[in-house]
């Protein structure tokens, strides 16, 4: 395998995200089975803007495992690195909407088999092939998968090659909160662009100030490029000491937000792939971060993630259209 053969490879959760599509004629709840997984859901909207992408991680050997074979091959990832489990079945997740148009989550992982993946199934070529690797926090709950992740890390870092980083909290996962805040506080030490969203910085650091939150994480940590996002309201970035801000693009017909900070994450990551990590000009960078929160802004038209991303002139047109 040549050095360098995929922009982007991703290792964590793959998963069924069931989310809500009405009632049936006796007034039964119904769901709609859509995959997801947040390091998938950021590959597939990678794949949309032209990147070559691969996956590590596993599923189970039932039909939800075989579903998610399909449909994450279907988008271009390279799925060489997914393993099946013969005994542990996929993860399933419940997406429920509030009414506050936030989201919650209703896992069935005790256990599933994304937490299976052991430290001997891991891909290292394709770590050592890629630009960047990209995970998050739901590989570090539990173990065998945490030592995996560990282990992955430990190659892309031995490689040269840039890490990227979405907590991604999901809180109901962990069995403490000490635990979770010391494995996503590991995750930090261990990346060069990170993707938060306001309410982890909030919890992470008990500051309500997200300024004052983001500057703890700098001092400690000395990530080059951090992205904060805002849900409806955008996104901060900080980057080489300074700090952008970035106004959201509300839509009327917003239908849920599943997917949508990883399809921001996606975005900033291919920023980082087309322009590296120290090109960005304060120009440049405010117009990859309103692409990511367009793109972000589109997808919660939509039901579920993965299949749904945006294409790149669909973003490009919609920013045409509130310039």
């Amino acid at each position: 395998m040549s050095k360098k053969q995929y922009d982007v490879v991703a290792l964590g959760e793959l998963l069924i995200d069931f989310i809500g599509a009405g009632d049936s004629e006796f007034g039964n709840p119904l769901y709609e089975a859509n995959p997801g997984g947040a390091p998938c859901n950021v590959l597939a909207m990678l794949q949309k803007l032209g990147k070559k992408t691969a996956f590590i991680g596993k599923v189970g050997n039932d039909g939800f495992g075989k579903q998610l074979t399909e449909e994450v091959s279907s988008c271009g990832v390279d799925l060489s690195g997914l393993m099946h489990d013969q005994k542990i079945h996929t993860t399933l997740a419940f997406v429920h909407k509030l009414p506050n148009g936030d989201r919650d989550f209703s896992f069935y992982r005790q256990p599933g088999a994304d937490m299976m993946l052991t430290e001997d199934e891991i891909n290292e070529e394709l770590i050592r092939s890629a630009r960047i690797f990209h995970f998050g926090s739901l590989s570090l709950t539990d173990e065998p998968v945490r030592s995996a992740t560990q282990k992955a890390l430990r190659i892309a870092e031995d490689a040269g090659v840039l890490r990227s980083y979405d907590p991604n909290l999901r809180m109901p996962l962990w069995n403490s909160e000490e635990l979770a805040r010391e494995q996503i506080l590991w995750g930090m030490a261990h990346c060069d662009m990170l993707k938060i969203a306001d309410n982890e910085i909030t919890w992470l650091t008990g500051k309500e100030d997200y300024d004052e939150g983001i500057h703890e994480l700098q001092e400690r940590f000395h990530i080059p490029l951090i992205c904060l996002t805002l849900g409806p309201d955008g996104c901060r970035v900080y980057y080489k000491g300074k700090q952008m801000n970035i106004p959201g693009y509300r839509q009327a017909n917003t239908i849920e937000t599943t997917g949508a900070g990883d399809t921001f994450c996606a975005c900033m990551i291919n920023a980082v792939l087309e322009h590296g990590l120290d090109g960005f000009n304060a120009e440049t960078l405010k117009k990859c971060a309103q692409f990511a929160c367009a793109a972000a802004s589109i997808i919660t038209t939509r039901k579920g993630a993965l299949k749904s991303m945006p294409e790149k002139e669909e973003v490009v047109s919609f920013l045409r259209t509130v310039e």
